[in-house]
Formats: C-alpha cells, structure tokens, sequence
C-alpha cells in the first residue's frame, strides 16, 4: 500500500514539474516589453494615448510573425502622474517582470527617476517625448526632439516676418526640469540675438494648475510693451484651462502668438479651437502632413480605437509623441532581429544607425553616438478643427544637440560639432 502511494505521489510530482516545465518554456517563448505611462493623474490626458498606441504597434509586429520568432507580451504599468512612483515601476518591470526593453515616460522628472535604475540594472528605455536635452546615457533612446530639433527653430521662427517679427517673449510653463531648463537655453538664445532681459518674462506654474485668468491678464499687460509671443512649456491637463482662458479673454494669435511645445492634437481634442486659430506648435510629426506612410499610420490608428472600443473612438487623433513610440518600437524590434537576441548590450550596438521610414514622410536614423533620432523639425498653425496647417519645416531630419551650445561648458561635451536647424 505504501509503495502504491509513492508511485502515485511520484507520477502526480513528475506531472507537475512536467507542468511548471511547459509553463516555463511556454514564457520563454515570449518577449516581455515595458510600458510606463501615467494612465491616471495630472499627465493621463498625454500619455494614455502613448500606452495605447504601443499596445497597437506590439499587436501589429504580433501579427506579422513577432520578433526573433517570438510573440511581443505588452506588460503595462500606471505610474499615475507620482514621479518616484515611476522608479518602482521601472524596477518591477526589470527585476521581477524581466521586460527586455521598456517604452516610457513623458515628463523630464519621470525620466530622471528612472534613469538611475535603468543605469543600475543595464535595463534599456525609449523615451518618446521632446526635452530640454542636457542628458545622455548608454540605457536611454531619445525618440524626442532635443531643443536645436524644436525650441530654437521655434522661435527663429517667431522672430521672423512669417512667425510675427516678436520682440518680447512670456515664457509660460509648468515648474519642473524640462520647461525651466529649456527656457534657460532659450534666455541665452534670445540674448544672442539681442533680446535684452526687461523683454523676457518667466512664469511657472504647478502641474495640474488651473487658474490661469491673472497669467492670461498679464500677458496682455506684457504684450503692450510691444509685439509679444508666448512660448509655452505646459504640461499636461493644464493646458485646457489655459487655452479655454486665452479664448475668455479674447486673446487671437494675431495679437499674441503662442507658440507650445507639449499640444499637440490629443491635448486639442475636446476643445473648441476656433478661438485659438493662428496659434502654433513646434512638434517633428503633425497628424495633418501629407504622405501615403502617415494615412496608413493614421487609418490603422483609427481601426484600432474602433476596434478596442477606446474611449471617444470616433474622435482618436494621432500626435507626434505617438509617432516616435511608433517609430522607437519598430526601431527596437529591428536592432534585436539584427542582433540576434534580446541582450541589451547588443541590441544596444545594432540600434547605432537604424533607419525608418516614419509616418511623418522622412526616413529617420538613430545617432549612432548619441542615441538620439535625426528628425525634421514642423511649425504647424492650430485650425478650427483641432488640427495643424504646417507653415514651416526643415528640408530634412535634423541632427541633434543633447548638449546645448547655449548652456556653458557644453562645447566641451559635445563629442562633435553638430549644425543648428537654421543651417
């Protein structure tokens, strides 16, 4: 009776190792990927979006065989807007979920809580939003423009005849890393150019700001001291009480231009635009431009929606941030075919020079020294319909400048000479 039990519990033990076995070659037989993005909180508005379309492009690389042979297992997380909340995340995702590489982030504060435990751990991250630069790493992917790809060509742009010809500048932005570092770069430009300091106003405000009708009211205050743009860094949902209080004052983008660098048309969407016409955004992509690469990108985009049942599917927009998720995990998935495996350290030299044919109607490169993207730069007017009439643009992608000439002792970190946009 005894030596019956024994085989029975040995059968049924083998049968669960055989099990756990099989479960774990079956995991093997997946790649995990990462995606960080606030789903929730003051940047839910920006970076749901982001998640989704991530969602949509593993699906799409899913269905057409995945990678290295292998089915792509999205593994997502909500950070929820908390930037210290951000780092946890990133450790769970590369401690205990082993995601090969994690698609993340949008604010320069959740990166900068991140990037020490990317560092740590060799994990690897594309970062899919424009920043102010003044950073580099081995782990981190810049899909994003850095300021000589946005900042500047915008406002050598308001500073021309076809951009106003602004003498006075209302930098307006949410208090943290990104928009003060790049309005650092931007005072130094504009005294390169001449613009002196009583011309230049900086005001900050917290995320999840609100109450913009006295910022709104000085700015017209500002402006009476001659012609006046505002160069908006906001970020987030605070965008919508600032645009709905520019319209309550009846300030037109023909008396004071602004010109922002995080709306795009997701922030739009749900806003009556027709007062804001004439207003403009510096991005790399713009839903509007005109190539058979973006309709299929856009077309797909709106498939999906439909598809998935995502809220207000019949209204989803594409944005440039979208763009470059798009365009980063096509990268990715490229580099590990190329490298043969999903190390990091490997798939980190492939990634050096990998192109891409990007729905914005440029082939885009990864920098091969700096791990940022060439991309071309567009100027696009807000119209009446919540999208964007390109005015401007590069006549090719833009390399870029992590470290800005405009900042002192950056010169002697740049490992090259790099040309600005205007070159």
């Amino acid at each position: 009776m005894q030596r019956r039990t024994f085989i029975k519990a040995f059968a049924l033990s083998a049968s669960v190792i055989s099990m756990g076995l099989a479960f774990s070659a079956q995991a093997a037989d997946t790649i995990k990927v990462g995606i960080m993005h606030s789903l929730s909180g003051t940047m839910a508005i920006s970076e749901t979006p982001l998640k989704d379309v991530a969602l949509m492009t593993i699906a799409d690389i899913n269905a057409k065989g995945g990678v290295l042979g292998k089915q792509l297992e999205p593994v997502v997380v909500d950070p929820a807007s908390n930037w210290p909340l951000f780092a946890e995340k990133a450790r769970q995702l590369l401690s205990q979920d082993k995601a090969a590489v994690v698609f993340g982030c949008w604010t320069s504060v959740s990166r900068k809580s991140v990037l020490p435990v990317f560092e740590e751990l060799n994990g690897l991250l594309f970062y899919p939003v424009q920043y102010e630069g003044e950073e580099m790493s081995p782990n981190v992917f810049y899909t994003g423009a850095a300021p000589n790809q946005q900042a500047i060509p915008a406002v050598e742009y308001l500073m021309s005849e076809d951009g106003g010809a602004a003498k006075r500048y209302f930098l307006l932005g949410t208090d943290y890393v990104y928009p003060r570092t790049t309005n650092k770069i931007l005072r130094a430009f504009l005294h390169s150019k001449g613009v002196q300091d009583k011309d230049i106003q900086e005001v900050y405000t917290p995320f999840g700001y609100s109450d913009y009708q006295t910022i709104v009211s000085n700015i017209k205050k500002f402006s009476a001291g001659g012609k006046t743009a505002v160069i908006s860094t906001i970020n987030g949902d605070s965008n919508v009480p600032f645009y709905k209080e520019l319209a309550n004052q009846g300030l037109k983008a023909t008396d004071v231009p602004v010109v922002a660098f995080s709306v795009g048309e997701e922030e739009l969407r749900g806003i009556d635009t027709k007062p804001l016409v004439g207003n403009l955004a510096a991005w790399n992509y713009f839903e509007s431009v005109d190539n058979p690469t973006n309709k299929q990108f856009v077309a797909e985009w709106k498939a999906y929606a439909k598809a998935h049942k995502l809220p207000n599917a019949d209204t989803v927009v594409t944005n440039d941030p979208m763009e470059a998720t798009y365009v980063g995990i096509h990268m990715w998935a490229q580099a590990v075919e190329k490298a043969g495996t999903t190390d990091v350290d490997k798939v980190r030299a492939a990634m050096a020079g990998q192109t891409f044919k990007a729905p914005s109607g440029f082939t885009l490169t990864m920098d091969a020294t700096n791990h940022h993207l060439h991309k071309p730069v567009m100027i696009g007017e807000i119209e009446g319909n919540g999208q964007f009439n390109v005015v401007w643009q590069t006549e090719g992608p833009v390399r870029a400048q992590p470290w800005s000439p405009f900042i002192a002792g950056n010169d002697k970190k740049s490992a090259e000479p790099v040309k600005t946009a205007s070159n």
